[in-house]
């Protein structure tokens, strides 16, 4: 690390430990628990952040006890130097805790022992692959068992940005896999105060924290959707490096990214370029590299195209609350072949044994209070 991470001098809430190790993954669900704002993800700027500093230029929890230690302003009911009016010191409430999906730990070796249903399906909707989640939103929108949905859009840059979709007509604008990162819950606190029936799309680790916060927090989360993902990029390497670079391409003209038999590919209108998956996986985001669920285990519902004929998606349904959801589903059809299970199987062993460290030793160590040191674990 560029700088040492101080001790917090208010609590010390468990996820210091996991921001510390360099494992926050950036899902937003602290900041959307945190009672006193005082959790929050944002990019690491070195000219106007000096405590908490990642590894890398990418989205972590950066923000939390920023507000501490302000010598000129020392609060003696507090015990603290902070400006009372607008103090955003951590209270120790340890919410932030309950919602962390890394201190809730992984799935284990079978990712699919939660699986209730699955299907090979694809809407009339133009989306990734089969359009699954796209066609899924949509209709969910039009019958009014929606009013919410947080995904991610783009633009023509590949540049990417945590969007709430409130109605039908919007869905679309976020349609197509980005592989590149944003802290999707960030912006639950504000929908969570104007919408009641949230949907939420993310990757394993946003779906993780998201099924918490409705376990934790609110009822208002109806469905969770959760992506198959085995890494994602902050936009400097995807936008800036990999596709200019690697790939060859223009981003503007790129309008499909994809992982597909152990190749990453761009396509354009005229053009497609591979690169085998291998040559850009050292670029994925840190806390990727000890990610150790594929499918998206604590969905609702998860979607990806591994497993399916091309211009379909693989539909995993994994409780009733999904499967409630789905079967209300109109305009989706469905493949009557099954879903090709040993590459899903394969592709997720892999990125278990790609990712291993001992992270229930983690959680043992951090739920105790004990210290973990970065050289107890394996990156």
């Amino acid at each position: 690390m560029s700088a040492e991470i101080p001790a917090p001098q208010m609590g010390f809430p468990k996820i210091y430990q996991v921001i510390k190790n360099s494992l926050c993954t950036a899902c937003g669900g602290c900041e959307a628990i945190c009672p006193m704002q005082a959790a929050k993800v944002q990019l690491y700027d070195e000219a106007n952040y000096d405590k908490f500093t990642p590894t890398v230029d990418e989205p972590t929890v950066v923000k939390l006890f920023s507000e501490i230690s302000r010598e000129d302003n020392y609060c003696a009911n507090r015990q603290c130097y902070v400006d009372c009016d607008t103090c955003l010191a951590c209270q120790n409430c340890l919410a932030c805790e309950r919602i962390c999906p890394i201190l809730d730990g992984f799935p284990g070796d079978d990712e699919l022992d939660n699986v209730i249903d699955q299907r090979i399906g694809k809407s009339s909707i133009h989306g990734q692959d089969g359009g699954a989640v796209t066609g899924i939103l949509k209709s969910l929108f039009e019958q009014g068992e929606i009013d919410a949905a947080l995904s991610v859009s783009r633009n023509e840059d590949w540049e990417t940005e945590v969007v709430v979709l409130t109605s039908a007509e919007q869905v679309a604008s976020a349609a197509g896999t980005k592989y590149t990162y944003e802290p999707v819950l960030s912006e639950l606190r504000e929908v969570l105060q104007k919408y009641e029936k949230i949907a939420v799309v993310g990757t394993p680790c946003q779906a993780h924290a998201a099924s918490l916060l409705r376990e934790n927090l609110t009822d208002k989360i109806k469905l969770v959707i959760g992506l198959i993902c085995m890494e994602s990029f902050t936009y400097d390497d995807m936008g800036e490096n990999i596709i200019p670079n690697i790939m060859g391409l223009d981003r503007k003209t790129v309008n499909k990214l994809d992982f597909a038999k152990g190749k990453f590919v761009a396509e354009t209108d005229d053009d497609k370029a591979l690169v085998p998956i291998k040559e850009i996986a050292h670029l994925a985001r840190k806390p990727c590299h000890h990610c150790m669920d594929y499918t998206s285990y604590y969905a609702d519902i998860s979607v990806g195209s591994i497993g399916s004929p091309d211009g379909w998606s693989t539909i995993f349904i994994r409780n009733d609350i999904g499967k409630e959801y789905l079967d209300k589903v109109k305009g989706m059809e469905y493949h009557d072949k099954p879903i090709f299970m040993d590459i899903v199987v394969k592709l997720a062993a892999q990125k278990h044994k790609n990712n291993a460290w001992d992270y229930e030793k983690f959680n043992e160590v951090v739920w105790a209070g004990g210290e973990w040191t970065p050289e107890e674990h394996s990156t």
